[in-house]
């Protein structure tokens, strides 16, 4: 059981409270972060066993609002909440992407994150402390781990530069950045600007940077006194004997595939290259099969970088500084306010917009600030968009994710309500 632990530090004149052992004394890491009156409780299990066949990391975000944190009670029928909120979508991703890269390679042993937001007091955004929340939660159960890794809001009103801005100062702020990383490096960086300059977010990723090194700090400190031995892993080896077999079968034929200008053409030679070595190499050993890919992969990324450093190359046989064939058309469906088609080589995003009322605007039931939406944007990823088949579900995490991001770009140029006044909906 885990003794319990706490340790306070400040980051520019807003005190951050942590504690270990109090709650989820059953998970291999927990700890409870607080900053105001907002409180997030993150936890990490990870089992002892890697997943059978897996050759990725099986890694799991979860972000778990109640409406009891902001003192509401739902507002459906049933008064219990339901999916995820598109808010605490877009917060497992945030915490995803700077975590996802910190493992080790080799690393498949199924490990979910959970973050549960406990107190919201409205004023104190939960998403950055989850992220710091999650690394730390890592590090106390003793995950290969190669943390810490820490994030931070960064706002500016009035050209005054702040850390972990309110919701109050966003409100207000020309910038809302958060970026994530280690000491030495930025790993992570999601940002919306109300059009400032090139050279003024370059300073704001360096006052971001400046004040994870800080967090980083505390991380450390707190987990000095609490965090359990690291685990004992080592990345499986490929013997390199049968490394240089994979190379000598595939190599040439694998290079000369992926120098194919045509993407189609292009990924049907290079499925049947890995198809037919990973074939010809099978045996009886059920690692067989991963250790070929693993090196496939490998012979892939090498042949890859090397066209682009050295021959200033890509793949389709593009230069550095040359783009895809670019078109765009309107005014294709005739009973829609609005339609266009935009196409960049074989890729194409065809958005249809919906113009109605104000009384239409999406109510927003969650433990935020925000109330409602009168600007959406909706993007859907159906299966036959990439040449596959697959379930047609509700919109996954991806399209709530990118969604959001040309959601957030567009929002800053919407007239507002007094000149334009109608909801409006992008269906992209």
């Amino acid at each position: 059981m885990q003794e319990y632990t706490k340790h306070n530090f400040e980051l520019f004149g807003k005190s951050i409270q942590l504690e270990n052992g109090k709650l989820a004394k059953q998970a291999d890491g927990a700890v409870l972060v607080t900053l105001g009156e907002t409180v997030v409780l993150v936890t990490t299990v990870s089992q002892k066993k890697p997943r059978e066949g897996a050759d990725f990391l099986p890694l799991t975000i979860e972000v778990d609002e109640k409406m009891y944190a902001a003192g509401k009670i739902p507002g459906s029928f049933f008064k219990r909440e339901g999916r995820p909120s598109e808010t605490a979508t877009l917060t497992c991703r945030l915490i995803d992407r700077p975590l996802r890269p910190s493992f080790p390679k080799g690393f498949f042993f199924d490990t979910q994150i959970v973050v549960s937001v406990l107190s919201a007091d409205q004023i104190n955004p939960p998403d950055v402390l989850g992220l710091n929340g999650a690394s730390m939660a890592l590090m106390l159960a003793g995950t290969p781990f190669n943390g810490p890794v820490s994030g931070v809001r960064v706002g500016r009103v009035s050209g005054e530069w702040i850390i972990n801005p309110t919701f109050q100062d966003l409100d207000e702020s020309d910038i809302d950045l958060v970026v994530a990383g280690t000491d030495e490096a930025i790993l992570m960086v999601e940002a919306g600007a109300k059009q400032v300059s090139e050279e003024d977010m370059v300073v704001a990723l360096q006052k971001g940077h400046e004040a994870i090194r800080k967090v980083n700090e505390a991380q450390r400190a707190f987990v000095a006194e609490a965090g359990k031995e690291p685990w004992d892993f080592d990345r499986p080896q490929t013997d390199e004997a049968f490394e240089n077999e994979v190379r000598e079968l595939v190599a040439t034929r694998l290079e000369s595939a992926i120098k194919e200008e045509d993407k189609l053409e292009r990924e049907k030679r290079v499925r049947e290259v890995k198809e037919g070595a990973i074939e010809q190499l099978k045996t009886d050993d059920d690692d067989n099969e991963s250790q070929v890919k693993d090196v496939l992969k490998k012979i892939e990324k090498e042949i890859v970088r090397k066209m682009i450093l050295n021959e200033g190359k890509r793949v389709d046989g593009r230069a550095l500084n040359e783009i895809r064939k670019l078109d765009a058309e309107i005014g294709l469906l005739p009973r829609t306010h609005g339609s266009g088609l935009f196409t960049r080589g074989q890729t194409q995003a065809l958005s249809v917009v919906t113009l109605g009322t104000l009384r239409e605007d999406q109510m927003i039931d969650g433990i935020g600030i925000e109330d409602s939406k009168r600007f959406l944007l909706h993007y859907n990823f159906p299966p036959f968009s990439v040449g596959e088949t697959g379930r047609m579900t509700g919109p996954r995490r991806r399209d709530i994710g990118h969604g959001a991001l040309g959601e957030r770009a567009l929002l800053q140029v919407i007239p507002d309500e007094e000149e334009f006044p109608y909801m409006i909906r992008i269906v992209s």
